[in-house]
């Protein structure tokens, strides 16, 4: 084993030595702790403002246990956690930020291993983005999904939330039995239970080989949750014993076998930007041509809601996702390494499948459609996405005119107007909620319907945005568009009454205005005055990349390394 990176702090003579030590044993901590052994950082996203990692407390506890069991020297320290429910404008926004925070707390400690502890949406691809810039040893615990809601006889998820909106909306649904539903829903510890984002994050770093088998869909309130966090803690330290860092396991198979199983779950479309991102600071090339072309052979088989009916609960008592990848060896790369010391392979041979119900064989999928489809056209020079397992198959190919809002407060003052000019043909596009414009990019793409064809029984029409939406919805929704409408691409131009024609099978989304036309308007386009002149905001709006590559800050590809290149002592 290479020579410990923190015995260049704890294995220092004189003064230096004096210093790094002394303050730590304020926290009663016996010498023998600093001699050569393994210091492993337990990066935790605990935050009571963040709900879905309320309870990382108690999980740190068990990976200290197994760190220790393993002869290695624990020390928790908190990074920015970023709570979907209540951040404003969007987590989205301060995913760089956090990541940022994850990278330098890496690299000024005396760390020669980490633990990842994530689970609210963006908290994972954050923490792992800043992890592999350091590039040291690293492995990654999921926080686990909620039990599922119970409500009236059913089981109930965060998709939920959608359809229960549109039926309070529709007056089917009265105040009282909103708020009863509510209270239903969220009934125990972790991330939402559907495959949303957290859960898809949480298969992502899975698949990669990021983590030990089974950790993405272990219920939080699950024993076997806290025993994958003391076995997650014990495996780090060996880690640490075979240099087997990030970069050796971050191959470019990795992220080809990521994109496929995220295709065979019916994962978030969020997967999307999140994965080009870290693709980005580990410096492997990946682009949206990638998630299509992989994408395209894989069916669905996770029946996991929103593109199915189950939820993770289930999910991990039908086998979870050893038992899909099992299923998909004969396309994925079986022999590449991941964080267990064994490779993928090894890994999901003899898992069980014990519900088909909820996990599919691949010559019977629950559908032949799944994964990402990119198209291009005219109105996204670079591209945008659409999941077509959680679309309406008649809506994949469809000509119509669009309602415009420019942005979202435009969205929220005439969606219920009864005197908006639109039907079940139309398609609702709006503006100005990408990475720059919003900024951040929220999760409004998927934009509830017009009140007055919600009272018609529509319950689905083709939407367009250049902004996000939850992996917990469904409809047929076209994001991401990019280049956005805030830096002046053909999406910016599109006006009241234009014909968009969308054809999902050729690749293909296309604005029927003439060049002549959209000529005359790009010289009248001004944007719009977004008035951050200050701070964190005002920096990510001038750094921020397009969706296309991954909506990461530009001076941050690449990986800087776990080197400290000044010292002050």
């Amino acid at each position: 084993m290479k020579k410990l990176r923190s015995q260049n702090w704890f294995g220092k003579t004189g003064k230096d030595g004096f210093i790094y030590r002394a303050w730590m044993k304020n926290q009663g901590i016996p010498t023998d702790e600093f001699t050569g052994k393994p210091v492993i950082g337990i990066c935790n996203t605990w935050s009571e403002l963040t709900p879905c990692n309320a309870h990382f407390r108690e999980l740190a506890e068990s990976i200290k246990k197994g760190v220790w069991e393993a002869g290695g020297f624990p020390l928790e320290f908190p990074v920015m956690s970023l709570g979907e429910v209540l951040m404003k404008p969007t987590t989205m926004l301060y995913r760089n930020l956090a990541s940022m925070d994850a990278e330098e707390s890496i690299r000024a400690n005396p760390l020669d291993g980490v633990v990842l502890m994530g689970g609210c949406d963006k908290t994972t691809p954050s923490i792992l983005m800043g992890a592999c810039s350091v590039d040291i040893p690293s492995i990654v615990l999921s926080g686990g999904p909620m039990l599922n809601g119970k409500f009236r006889g059913r089981d109930i998820g965060t998709t939920q939330l959608w359809e229960f909106s549109e039926a309070h909306r529709k007056g089917e649904m009265t105040q009282e039995d909103f708020l009863e539903s509510e209270a239903c829903m969220c009934r125990s510890s972790g991330h939402c239970a559907v495959m949303g984002t957290a859960s898809t994050m949480a298969c992502m770093v899975e698949s990669l080989g990021l983590s030990l088998p089974h950790n993405a869909a272990i219920p939080a309130a699950d024993s076997r949750r806290k025993v994958m966090a003391q076995l997650t803690g014990r495996r780090i330290v060996k880690m640490v014993e075979e240099d087997l860092c990030l970069s050796k396991i971050l191959t470019r198979e990795a992220f080809e076998d990521a994109i496929m199983v995220n295709a065979a779950i019916g994962g978030s479309t969020n997967f999307v930007v999140h994965l080009l991102a870290i693709a980005g600071r580990i410096g492997v090339e990946l682009s949206l041509d990638d998630f299509d072309k992989l994408s395209a052979k894989i069916p669905l088989l996770a029946n996991l809601s929103p593109s199915g009916q189950y939820m993770m609960e289930e999910f991990y008592y039908a086998g979870g996702l050893p038992a899909v990848m099992q299923e998909m060896l004969p396309v994925l790369h079986k022999d590449r390494p991941t964080v267990s010391g064994k490779t993928i392979a090894e890994n999901v041979s003899g898992a069980p499948y014990l519900d088909r119900k909820v996990i599919a064989p691949m010559d019977e999928p629950f559908k032949p459609a799944s994964g990402i489809a990119v198209v291009r056209g005219n109105l996204c020079e670079h591209g945008a996405i659409i999941k077509p397992s959680a679309a309406t198959p008649a809506l994949m190919q469809h000509t119509g005119k669009a309602v415009v809002f420019e942005h979202i407060e435009d969205y929220k003052a005439r969606i219920d107007d009864p005197d908006l000019d639109v039907d079940e043909n139309s398609i609702l596009v709006l503006k100005n909620v990408g990475p720059k414009g919003y900024p951040g990019m929220p999760e409004v793409g998927n934009m509830g319907m017009p009140a007055k064809l919600l009272a018609k029984g529509v319950t689905d029409m083709v939407r367009i945005s250049d902004g996000r939406m939850s992996g917990t919805a469904f409809g047929t929704v076209f994001l991401h568009v990019s280049p956005e409408a805030a830096t002046g691409g053909t999406f910016a131009l599109v006006q009241e009454g234009d014909l968009i024609a969308v054809d999902v099978p050729a690749r293909s989304i296309n604005l029927q205005v003439s060049e002549e036309e959209l000529a005359k308007r790009r010289a009248q386009w001004k944007p719009l005055e977004l008035g951050y002149d200050r701070g964190y905001t005002k920096m990510y709006i001038e750094h921020v990349e397009q969706a296309h590559q991954g909506v990461d800050f530009d001076f941050l590809k690449g990986k800087s390394g776990s080197e400290v290149k000044r010292e002050s002592h």
